[in-house]
């Protein structure tokens, strides 16, 4: 097994949904969503790793509910 490297440009084309706990979505439309730890700080790039055996992002750093929806926001 190994490591997939993922790395899309999103040209300002980036779409995210998040499903809160209490069932609340939110949603973001353009830029790549900050300090959540899926892409560069520039806004137009998806980039990750994924463990191919175990199906796990590498250097996944939790991220809490309010971080996400602050980062959809600010896009």
């Amino acid at each position: 097994m190994g490591i997939l490297t993922i790395c899309a440009k999103c040209s300002d084309l980036c779409y995210t949904s998040f499903t809160g706990k209490d069932g609340k979505i939110t949603e973001s439309d353009g830029y790549v969503p900050e300090n959540i730890g899926i892409g560069d700080s520039y806004g137009d790039y998806v980039e990750m790793e994924i463990d191919t055996k175990t199906g796990q992002i590498q250097n996944w750093k939790p991220v809490s509910d309010a971080n996400v929806i602050a980062a959809q926001r600010k896009t």
